[in-house]
């Protein structure tokens, strides 16, 4: 299985996730999106799986940094392109597995779901 982490390097989350993988011998790449950027087919592919209320990070700064107009009535087409506008409004991290996606970071959920 091939697992890519998705996310920002600074990000807290992001290196407890990588630890534990790490600790668990688990291998996986890591994408930037800062750095990498974020491709409409794969911010599609995750709202299908996990739905974009799960994606949207509402305590983000970037979040919390748009206009009024822009953080009222939110739909999935506004949200698909706000993400892709700003791919740090994403709950990180994102952990894709192919057929599953993983949202956020709890290790009693990465044991159950991440397989060495």
């Amino acid at each position: 299985m091939t697992i890519t982490m998705y996310g920002i390097p600074n990000c807290d989350t992001i290196k407890k996730a990588r630890n534990w993988l790490e600790g668990q011998g688990i291998a996986y790449t890591f994408h930037d999106f800062r750095a990498d950027g974020l491709d409409e087919g794969t911010l599609e592919g995750w709202i299908g799986k996990v739905g974009w209320p799960v994606l949207l990070n509402k305590a983000s700064t970037t979040f919390r940094g748009l206009s009024d107009a822009d953080k009222q009535d939110l739909s999935e087409d506004k949200v698909k392109a706000l993400l892709l506008n700003h791919p740090t409004m994403i709950k990180r991290p994102v952990l894709d597995m192919g057929k599953k996606v993983l949202v956020g970071f709890k290790p009693d959920i990465y044991a159950a779901e991440v397989k060495a």
